[in-house]
């Protein structure tokens, strides 16, 4: 179970508060003795956070598993690909 303070205690004791989390368990806050929060360090903070890479990332994940030359472009879009020749535009 980890520590924990009143938000008004924590307020007064905050530097404390935050050296102890750095290596020590979280310290949970509390408002009229209901949690409310919980202050962690970050190394746990980055721990805890779900990595989801950017698009970037992705993209040259994909590019990694996947063998672009055996992909058949004009297979893949017949269906969705509009084949009449469009309207005329007059210059």
């Amino acid at each position: 179970m980890p520590k924990e303070f009143s938000i008004a205690e924590a307020r007064n004791q905050l530097p404390a508060l935050v050296h102890a989390v750095e290596s020590g368990p979280p310290v949970q806050l509390t408002r009229r003795g209901r949690p409310v929060a919980v202050l962690v360090s970050v190394v746990e903070y980055e721990r805890l956070r779900p990595r989801r890479p950017g698009l970037w990332e992705a993209i040259a994940a994909f590019r990694e598993r996947t063998d672009l030359s055996d992909l058949d472009v004009d297979e893949i879009f017949r269906e969705v690909r509009d084949a009449s020749p469009g309207r005329e535009v007059a210059l």
